[in-house]
């Protein structure tokens, strides 16, 4: 039995949120593999982290300023950086909103944020390195799911909407671009602490409640999603789309 194949050397790779936390672990991991990375945040300056952190991997990097929820940017802004690379092989859709509040005081401006961010504009950044992948004669695209992608989740109804939504447009376009060699799959990080969720983290009760319920007693790390990320990339995963891949420490698994 031959080794699978996780080297992505030659491989040409976009991610959008990657100035930190999930999309800036899964930016260096792709580079750690070989391939070379285009990454986008809304401030272009915030990326001079991750940028550095690529370049220590001996690949080559590209930075973008992009707001996913503006459409004509998600298209500009994968073609630039599909010029700049001389190609795109891999999309991974990681910028993501999340603002925590009771649904009783949801109102139409963050119900329309979230999903522009978290829902439209990952199809629409698809729907371009699509086009892209299908002239070229295929790729890889990964969309950043979520627990509420799932199961419930209270505070959190536009979230957990637009990343249902997510998974549904992950397995609709994996069944629809196969036929290109374009093949789409998801994870869905567990509780992992990032800028974005710090608010529940500082709540010692909650963390106690939540490390109860995760069977591996502990909350998930930057290094625990990067390499399932350049699986879903690479050729040892040739035969695997439309598929959404849990990374919680089994919380799924044991409710």
């Amino acid at each position: 039995m031959t080794r699978p194949n996780f080297d992505l050397s030659g491989r040409r790779a976009l991610v959008t949120g990657a100035s930190r936390g999930i999309g800036q672990a899964i930016a260096v991991a792709l580079a750690e593999a070989g391939a070379d990375v285009a990454v986008t945040a809304r401030a272009v300056d915030g990326l001079a982290v991750t940028q550095a952190l690529v370049e220590k991997t001996g690949r080559r990097t590209v930075a973008f300023a992009q707001d996913v929820r503006n459409v004509e940017a998600c298209g500009g802004v994968t073609r630039a950086a599909a010029k700049a690379l001389g190609g795109l092989d891999i999309l991974v859709n990681n910028a993501g909103f999340e603002n925590v509040r009771s649904s009783f005081d949801v109102d139409e401006a963050l119900f329309e944020s979230i999903l522009s961010t978290n829902l439209k504009g990952a199809f629409f950044c698809a729907q371009a390195a699509g086009r892209i992948m299908a002239e070229a004669g295929g790729g890889a695209i990964v969309n950043l799911c979520s627990l509420t992608s799932y199961v419930g989740i209270p505070t959190a109804v536009p979230y957990g909407a637009s990343k249902s939504g997510l998974l549904g447009v992950t397995r609709a376009l994996a069944a629809e671009w196969a036929e290109h060699n374009i093949r789409v799959n998801a994870i869905a990080p567990g509780y992992f602490r990032t800028a974005m969720t710090e608010v529940f983290y500082e709540n010692e009760n909650w963390q106690s409640r939540m490390l109860d319920k995760i069977p591996q007693r502990r909350f998930g790390n930057e290094s625990d999603i990067g390499g399932v990320a350049v699986f879903l990339c690479s050729d040892a995963a040739a035969y695997i789309t439309g598929h959404c891949i849990p990374v919680d420490g089994g919380y799924l698994a044991s409710i």
